[in-house]
C-alpha cells in the first residue's frame, strides 16, 4: 500500500521546469532535456490545465 502523501500535481509533472524567451515560455523536461515538442498553435495554461 502507498501511503504518500497525495500530490497536486499531475503525475509526469515532477521533473518539469520552464525558462523565459523573447517570444514567450519553454517548458521542458528536467530529466530529459534534450527532448522537445513543436507545435504550430499556442495554448494558455487555463486552456489545457
Amino acid at each position: 500500500m502507498d501511503e504518500r502523501e497525495p500530490s497536486s500535481e499531475p503525475a509526469g509533472t515532477e521533473t518539469i521546469e520552464a525558462y523565459e524567451t523573447d517570444d514567450g515560455v519553454v517548458f521542458y523536461d528536467a530529466e530529459n532535456p534534450l527532448a522537445w515538442v513543436e507545435t504550430s498553435q499556442t495554448l494558455t495554461l487555463d486552456e489545457v490545465a
